[in-house]
C-alpha cells in the first residue's frame, strides 16, 4: 500500500545507524525472550556505574525548590560553577557564556539551528560522533567529513582539513577525547586545527564530553588554545565523567569574539527560550559534580574499570586473526578493523546484524560513523571483565565463522 503520510524531505540524508534497524532487530529478540549484550551505546547505569551518591544528594536536596520553570540559560550556580571551572584553565569565562542543555545533544542542535544557513559546509571529522552530521544535514548544511589516520592512532590529518575547507566552510568540528576511536589528541595536532580556523575565520566546535575520561597523554582544552579572534564553542556535560546519562544535563560555553557573535548568541537565546528550560532537577548537581572530589581519577587509572577494561579488550580484539585495533587513549570504546582481505565484507551493518542473531551482541556498525569503508565497528568496553571476555569471545568465533578460508 502506498504511503499516504511521509516524513518531510529534510529529514532525507540524516541517519543515526547507532539506534539503527539492528537496534530494533536487538528489541524483537528481546521481545521474544532472548537476552542481548547491549555494546553499542555508551549507556553506563546497565553496567554498574553509578552517579556519585553527592550528586544524587544534591539533586534531592533541591527538588523542592525545582517546582517550575528556571532561567532559559540555567540556574545561576550551575553556570557559575562550569564558568569558575573553565576559568580554572586560564580562560576568560563569565556566566553569561554559560548556556545549560539537555545534555549536550540538544545543545548541539540548538546551535547548529542557529548557525547553519542552507549549504553552509561544517568539517567533521570521520569517524565522527554521528549526532554531528546528522543534525549538520537536517539544519540544511553540507557535513564534509576530515580523515583520522588509524595508523597515526586515529589523529586528525591537518593536510586533508586544509584541502576541505572552501569559501562555504562555516565551522570546524574537534571531537576530543574522540568517540569513537578513543584518541587523545596532542597540543600540536589541536595548535593545527586552531591555526587552521584562524586563518580560514572558521568557527570551532569542541566536543569535549570526554574530557576527564582519559588513560594516556592529557586532555586540553581547545578553547585554550584558538586566537582570541576565533569564536569557539565548548560542549560538555555530567552523562560520561559522571555517570549520568540519563539525567540530561549538558553545557555549551562560548569564548572568542562575542561581542562580533551577538546576533548568533540571540539566535541561540531565542531557542533556549523556545524550550522553556533545561532539565531543572538535575542542574542542581553541577556545582557538586565540578567541585571536590573527582572519582572519574579512580576509574580511569591503572586498576580503575575503565581503564583496565579498555586494555583488555584492546588486547582481546588484536588476538583475533585479522582484526587489529588501535588503543584507546581516552572515552569509552574501541574502533577495531575487520581486514578487508580477510572479511571481504559488503555491508557493515549486515555483518553487525548477523553478530547480533548469531551471538546476541550488538555493537554499532563502523559506517554508522560515517566512516567511508565497510571494515570497522565500534565496541563499548563497559562490561565487568568476565562479560567483556565471554562477548570478545563471541566475536572472535563470529570472526571464524564469516572469515574467508
Amino acid at each position: 500500500m502506498a504511503t499516504r503520510f511521509s516524513q518531510a524531505s529534510r529529514l532525507q540524508g540524516v541517519h543515526y545507524d547507532v539506534r539503527g534497524r539492528n537496534m530494533v532487530e536487538a528489541q524483537r529478540m528481546e521481545a521474544a525472550g532472548e537476552r542481548i549484550l547491549h555494546l553499542n551505546i555508551g549507556n553506563l547505569a546497565p553496567f554498574g556505574f553509578s552517579a556519585p551518591e553527592t550528586m544524587v544528594r544534591s539533586v534531592v536536596a533541591h527538588l523542592a525548590e525545582s517546582d517550575g520553570y528556571a532561567d532559559a540559560r540555567g540556574i545561576y550556580s550551575a553556570r557559575t560553577a562550569v564558568a569558575n571551572y573553565y576559568q580554572t584553565f586560564g580562560l576568560d569565562v563569565d556566566v553569561p557564556q554559560v548556556l545549560i542543555g539537555n545534555g549536550v545533544s540538544e545543545l548541539i542542535s540548538m546551535l547548529l539551528q542557529a548557525l547553519v544557513n542552507y549549504d553552509d559546509e561544517i568539517l567533521i571529522p570521520a569517524p565522527d560522533y554521528p549526532l554531528w552530521t546528522a543534525l549538520a544535514t537536517l539544519t540544511g548544511g553540507v557535513p564534509v567529513h576530515y580523515l583520522c589516520d588509524e595508523q597515526n592512532g586515529w589523529i586528525p590529518d591537518l593536510d586533508d582539513i586544509a584541502s576541505k575547507i572552501t569559501s562555504k566552510t562555516r565551522a570546524i568540528v574537534v571531537i576530543n577525547p574522540n568517540n569513537p576511536t578513543g584518541a587523545v589528541y596532542s597540543r600540536e595536532v589541536l595548535q593545527g586545527i586552531a591555526d587552521l580556523a584562524r586563518t580560514h575565520d572558521l568557527i570551532v566546535c569542541a566536543d569535549e564530553i570526554y574530557s576527564k575520561i582519559v588513560y594516556e597523554g592529557e586532555h586540553l582544552p581547545m578553547a585554550t588554545l584558538t586566537d582570541p579572534d576565533t569564536l569557539c564553542f565548548t560542549f560538555s556535560g555530567l552523562s560520561k565523567a559522571y555517570r549520568a546519562c540519563g539525567w540530561r544535563s549538558g553545557w555549551l560555553v562560548a569564548t572568542g569574539p562575542l561581542e562580533q557573535a551577538e546576533n548568533l548568541l540571540e539566535g541561540l537565546q531565542l531557542l533556549a527560550n523556545m524550550r522553556m528550560c533545561a532539565n531543572v532537577p538535575a542542574q542542581h548537581a553541577i556545582q557538586t559534580a565540578l567541585g571536590g572530589y573527582q572519582s572519574i581519577d579512580d576509574l580511569v587509572r591503572p586498576g580503575g574499570r575503565f581503564h583496565d577494561q579498555l586494555s583488555l579488550a584492546h588486547d582481546l580484539l588484536n588476538e583475533i586473526e585479522g582484526v587489529s585495533c588501535q588503543p584507546a587513549r581516552g572515552a569509552l570504546y574501541l574502533f577495531p578493523r575487520l581486514d578487508p582481505e580477510v572479511f571481504p565484507i559488503a555491508d557493515d551493518e549486515d555483518w553487525a546484524l548477523g553478530l547480533l542473531q548469531s551471538k546476541k551482541i550488538l555493537v554499532s556498525h563502523g559506517r554508522g560513523f560515517n566512516w567511508p569503508d565497510p571494515d570497522h565497528f565500534r565496541l563499548v568496553a563497559l562490561p565487568e571483565e568476565k562479560v567483556l571476555r565471554e562477548a570478545i569471545g563471541g566475536i572472535a568465533e563470529y570472526c571464524d565463522e564469516t572469515r574467508v578460508r
